[in-house]
């Protein structure tokens, strides 16, 4: 393992401060002028230097004819050309002095034995100058914290903490709007595509050693380095989660990643009991490891798997209850001192059995403290599974009745919402030790809920993915436990 981030051989890939651009031009829908124009729309404070043959000026940066001609040796290039003449720019990037690559061109091993001769030979080159690259047949990376997005679409909300390594290079430009309506942000993602210098355990040892990451996802669709996999993933999930999701285990899924990376898949029963080993949460589709790198990276460890229900309904209550009975969390009875301190305060046709179903709630901002409050006080629960039903049609209706003028209702309705999620979301700190998880059937994008989301509450669109979030979470601490007894493996 690394012992410092700046050792990585990713850390100037992921933090350049000037970049040699191959391939951009002024013909927009070429590959490398998209990912030039997701650079500069992020707005990289570094400097860039476009190198084209003709082109005096490309996107309002200056060109070269060749890399020999900048004024330094820039930190990373970015190689977005024709397969053939690849090999050759990375020995004039060696010459140059250039140390770090990203080669986004395809047409190398996983096209067969004429592409993997060619990738032999780019091996040997970055060898021969001592450069350190990712790909070929890559995306790169994404470093949103330093405003950095050579990738083909544009990055979407703010930095986040999760931290991506991939050997599919869409993920980590298709995800950037999936993560931001999640309540999420990528910290770094990392395309490795062939892997031919650079690999996923490589990536795993920066985002392990990374301060903005809080949880790892990996894609996987094959695994080279295996003992050294095992000994980095135990080292890192000691003290930080690692969530995985492996597409090679099927006979489909195997041979789909024998033609997108050449990557050589394995059993999926050989994966799991690495992943098991090494206390890596499997995700069994894309949706669940985003999921779990909500709760991972927002809730903190619970003392047991006790939870409690909030509602507003029967239905919804019944539906999380089941869910979290399939997931093996164990919902308790609430003690007698809990019901009377919730009595005066929730109406007769209530209910007080687990879960809670308040049936009508008049939506004071008291009620999003008190209630919630008194059944995270409960002494048999270790946290709360709340559902939101926080309409804006409904408070706007209240304040038309309550004689608010028409024109002025919308500024009164986003004061109220914020008002009751800010007495929500004080709970938190109240009650540190026991997470607080929501769902809700409407829309992520409600203000209530995105304002939640914002404030680190995790928020999941229906009970069944935050039951299965919780129980990852709780996983996730009973195989650190397992690891952490364990002697150190040898190296």
């Amino acid at each position: 393992m690394i012992r410092s981030i700046e050792e990585s051989p990713l850390y100037p890939i992921v933090n350049p401060k000037s970049i040699a651009f191959f391939g951009a031009s002024n013909t927009f829908m070429r590959m490398g002028s998209i990912m030039l124009s997701s650079v500069q729309a992020l707005g990289f404070e570094g400097r860039i230097y476009p190198i084209h043959l003709t082109e005096k000026e490309v996107r309002g940066c200056k060109t070269y004819s060749s890399i020999m001609d900048l004024p330094e040796a820039p930190d990373l290039a970015i190689i977005v050309l024709p397969t053939e003449i690849v090999c050759q720019t990375m020995e004039d990037c060696g010459k140059k002095g250039v140390k770090h690559a990203i080669v986004v061109s395809g047409g190398f091993r996983e096209t067969g034995p004429e592409g993997g001769k060619m990738q032999q030979d780019l091996e040997s080159i970055a060898v021969k100058y001592g450069i350190r690259f990712l790909g070929p047949n890559c995306l790169g990376v994404a470093n949103p914290h330093i405003k950095l997005n050579p990738t083909p679409l544009k990055a979407e909300g703010p930095p986040g903490f999760v931290g991506l390594a991939s050997q599919s290079g869409s993920f980590i430009t298709q995800m950037f709007d999936y993560l931001h309506r999640q309540g999420m942000g990528f910290s770094t993602a990392l395309s490795v595509g062939n892997e031919a210098n650079i690999d996923i355990v490589d990536c795993m040892e920066y985002l392990g050693a990374c301060p903005n990451t809080k949880v790892i996802t990996l894609y996987i669709e094959g695994i080279t380095r295996g003992k050294k996999f095992i000994e980095t993933a135990k080292a890192i999930t000691a003290h930080k989660p690692i969530v995985a999701l492996y597409a090679g285990g099927s006979e489909a899924g195997k041979n789909a990643s024998r033609s997108h990376t050449g990557s050589m898949s394995g059993p999926n029963e050989i994966y799991q009991g690495v992943f098991r080993q090494c206390g890596i949460i499997r995700a069994q589709t894309l949706t669940e490891l985003f999921d779990y790198a909500l709760a991972l990276g927002t809730i903190r460890r619970p003392r047991g798997n006790r939870v409690i229900i909030q509602t507003h309904s029967g239905g919804p209550g019944a539906t999380a209850a089941d869910a979290c009975g399939r997931a093996g969390l164990m919902l308790p009875p609430l003690s007698m001192e809990t019901v009377e301190k919730l009595k005066p305060l929730i109406p007769k046709t209530a209910s007080t059995a687990n879960p809670v179903d308040m049936t009508f709630s008049k939506n004071h901002a008291d009620d999003f403290f008190n209630i919630p409050d008194i059944l995270l006080h409960e002494k048999n629960a270790d946290m709360l599974l709340a559902y939101f039903l926080t309409p804006s049609i409904f408070i706007e209706r209240i304040l038309k009745e309550m004689g608010v003028p028409a024109e002025s209702i919308p500024a009164e309705r986003d004061k109220m919402i914020v008002q009751y999620a800010d007495a929500f979301c004080s709970l938190k700190k109240r009650h540190p030790d026991k997470p607080i998880i929501g769902f809700t059937y409407r829309s992520l994008q409600e203000k209530m809920v995105r304002h939640l989301l914002d404030q680190g509450i995790p928020v999941y669109q229906d009970p069944e993915r935050a039951a299965r979030s919780i129980a990852a979470v709780l996983q996730y601490y009973k195989m650190q436990n397992d690891i952490t007894k364990e002697a150190p493996c040898n190296p």
